[in-house]
């Protein structure tokens, strides 16, 4: 029996979807190859964009025509939140609409010994692990925690198994992902007292303490669960825990993180950057920004600016704010042309190759951690990525082994590095 897999979106979505490979693995199903046809496809949708729906239903209808016999079950974010539409696209003969029902979907198809996690993640050479579902959170531009609204978070034991099987399978790098991140552990912590509550802190440092040559990296997360706590068990393990956070901001102005329902104001945002500088040495901060949010001005747009530089990022994922059918922002007034938000994620684009290699420049001497990832096809060296999660050009090593160099020069917003 021969399958095929798409998946399009987030690392929690690529996640699932190996999950739901290996379990058909157990009973017989192997991946089609190039020219094969499949038996059974599955899409594992993604509804943030238009666009993500517009790129799923395009999937869909290529495999049911290069797959013309093939069944085609879809799930994910889109099949969600319009699960009719999906139907009625070709060969779907199955909408799983809740990510929680995995197992059951598994077990439709025959998979008696559903699995707890994965043991692999194809030819990547860092695994990821999914270690929470849902979002509580109401922000006006988000769809995401109307497709996905209901907290769950693993058994730890699950996830310290599975962490432990992918070292034993050679993965030297495990990303933790979740659709919030930090609030692992909230939806048990309700009915407990304090004393008792389980945090993602707690999570990451048991994690830290198995053994074995590996490293754990965290996925995105939100300013107000950068805790001390969590910065703490970071420092407390600078081996095992990749010195870098990807904290999401959106924007750095107050006026437009109100009409964005965040949590917190900017000042508070670059006060949590700070902490992180105070604990860990050199870190590396990435973030996300949405630009031309509806009636974002060009103070308020300075403002970010202004803010990027406060926070010293290493990376920024810039994007033009796009209007989400169902969202409250889609329907704000002020909505900006085209050409407006072109123009900011242009300017803050420029701002961001400015701070990339300003942070890269700041390592120069210092000794890194690096994945090796893969060949360069110009020149006879690696490519990896850095514990500071910077791009890094070497002469050599097997790829995904650890290679320690010494930072040197920046080049096309790499660091050129040399052995130790």
């Amino acid at each position: 029996m021969l399958l095929r897999t798409h998946t399009l979106g987030c690392k929690v979505n690529q996640y699932e979807t190996e999950y739901v490979r290996e379990g058909l693995a157990t009973i017989g199903y192997r991946d089609a190859g190039e020219g094969e046809q499949a038996d059974l496809c599955i899409v594992n949708t993604c509804t943030v964009t238009g666009e993500g729906d517009s790129k799923s239903r395009q999937v869909i209808r290529r495999l049911a025509r290069d797959n013309p016999a093939s069944k085609i079950v879809v799930m994910g974010c889109y099949a969600t939140r319009a699960p009719e539409e999906v139907a009625a696209l070709p060969n779907v003969t199955q909408v799983l609409t809740d990510k929680r029902e995995l197992g059951d979907l598994l077990g439709r198809f025959g998979v008696t010994d559903v699995p707890t996690g994965v043991s692999g993640f194809g030819q990547r050479t860092r695994a990821y692990v999914k270690v929470q579902d849902g979002c509580l959170l109401r922000c006006s531009f988000c769809i995401i925690p109307h497709v996905r609204p209901k907290l769950t978070s693993r058994p730890a034991e699950h996830i310290v198994d599975e962490v432990r099987r992918l070292v034993d399978n050679g993965y030297r790098e495990v990303v933790l992902t979740g659709i919030h991140l930090g609030h692992y552990g909230v939806d048990w912590n309700r009915d407990l007292p304090k004393d008792k509550w389980t945090r993602l802190a707690h999570l990451v440092d048991r994690l830290a303490n198995l053994e074995g040559d590996f490293r754990l990296r965290l996925s995105s997360i939100e300013a107000t669960e950068t805790t001390r706590e969590l910065i703490d068990v970071m420092a407390a393990h600078p081996e095992k825990v990749a010195p870098h956070l990807h904290i999401s901001m959106q924007s750095g102005s107050d006026s437009v993180l109100r009409r964005m329902r965040r949590r917190w104001g900017a000042q508070r945002f670059v006060d949590r950057c700070g902490m992180l500088r105070e604990r860990l040495a050199q870190p590396a901060i990435t973030t996300d920004v949405i630009v031309g949010f509806p009636g974002e001005t060009d103070a308020e747009f300075a403002e970010t600016i202004d803010v990027c530089r406060q926070a010293g990022f290493s990376k920024i994922h810039v994007f033009p704010f796009s209007a989400r059918r169902g969202t409250p922002a889609a329907t704000m007034p002020g909505q900006l042309p085209g050409d407006v938000k072109k123009a900011r994620v242009h300017e803050l684009t420029r701002v961001e190759h400015q701070l990339r290699d300003a942070y890269f420049a700041s390592l120069r001497g210092r000794e890194l951690r690096v994945l090796v990832e893969s060949g360069l096809e110009a020149a006879g060296g690696q490519i990896g990525t850095s514990c500071r999660y910077a791009p890094v050009v070497l002469s050599g090593g097997p790829v995904g082994a650890f290679v320690r160099v010494t930072a040197g020069r920046v080049e096309e917003g790499r660091i050129v590095g040399e052995a130790v």
